[in-house]
């Protein structure tokens, strides 16, 4: 009589569980689908436009928002509109923050001595390669250590040449890497050095997985001689980027603000710095609007 009592009592509390969906956004729905070519189960289904729509209506409320000056940036609906903030949060790798090698600098005078332009941009001056898509691997610290040796490779060789984050991935684990899973950009230039090249993106394309090295001194078109880590000063990055070329950096990209960013200058007043989580690339920086507003940025290459 128990377990009858017990299947009764089960079997009544499985529609409570069903979320409960808007029927308005059944064409928004499905054309997101298509978009990004998503398909799931018909249990999955239900729960997967559940957490769709709550991050929909995230979206929307940001949005919203701009028009009464409150952010100066939009958030759009992508490819990860279905994700929870958990499994968002999972794809995103712990990015280490380098402690600055003390001694080793890239200006031997005080910054506030010198007058840096107020704007820069590297991608104007033909130093940075086209966005690609990293897939479902974490490998965003490679794509990261690759555009900052990039922009230096042209003024050995005269060209923008795109080099391989496969190569770095395969490759770097005995400096620490994990390929998909985890990697550092000081690991990836310490391979690099000590490797002595880096073979182009054309003889070694990306996978988006791991796989074993397969890397070809032959085929090498690009090295470093060095590298240095730079101290926790947004001064010395723009001395940088302003002197050097686009800078490889971590940043804390856990939020869904950032997740579901679409164009303005970013801010998230929960960011932290002690939380870095995903490497990019600083290709240069500038101010919106008055140099005194205070709304400054920096341009990042994602």
């Amino acid at each position: 009589m128990m377990s009858t009592l017990f299947l009764v009592i089960l079997c009544l509390g499985v529609p409570s569980i069903v979320p409960t969906l808007d029927p308005t956004l059944d064409t928004e729905w499905q054309m997101w689908k298509m978009e990004y070519e998503k398909s799931y189960s018909l249990e999955e289904e239900a729960r997967r436009r559940a957490v769709w729509e709550k991050n929909l209506k995230f979206i929307k409320h940001h949005n919203g928002e701009n028009a009464l000056g409150k952010n100066d940036y939009t958030m759009k609906m992508n490819a990860f509109g279905d994700m929870t903030d958990e499994e968002f949060k999972n794809m995103l790798v712990e990015f280490p923050v380098r402690t600055h090698n003390k001694g080793k600098t890239i200006w031997k005078r005080d910054v506030g001595d010198v007058v840096f332009p107020k704007f820069v941009d590297w991608r104007k001056k033909g130093y940075v390669n086209p966005v690609r898509k990293q897939g479902n691997c974490s490998s965003c610290w490679a794509f990261s250590a690759i555009g900052a040796i990039e922009a230096q490779v042209i003024w050995k060789i005269g060209k923008l040449t795109p080099l391989s984050v496969q190569n770095l991935m395969d490759c770097s684990k005995p400096q620490g890497n994990n390929g998909c899973l985890s990697g550092d950009t000081y690991n990836a230039f310490q391979y690099v050095l000590h490797n002595g090249g880096l073979e182009a993106e054309a003889t070694y394309p990306y996978e988006g997985k791991e796989g074993p090295c397969r890397y070809n001194p032959k085929n090498s078109v690009a090295d470093i001689t060095g590298f240095v880590s730079l101290p926790e000063s947004e001064d010395i990055l723009k001395v940088a980027v302003a002197t050097i070329g686009p800078i490889s950096v971590g940043i804390d990209a856990s939020h869904n603000s950032f997740r579901f960013y679409e164009k303005g200058i970013y801010h998230e007043p929960n960011c932290s710095s002690s939380s870095t989580s995903h490497g990019v690339l600083v290709v240069g920086y500038g101010f919106k609007g008055n140099e005194m507003d205070g709304k400054k940025y920096w341009t990042i290459k994602n």
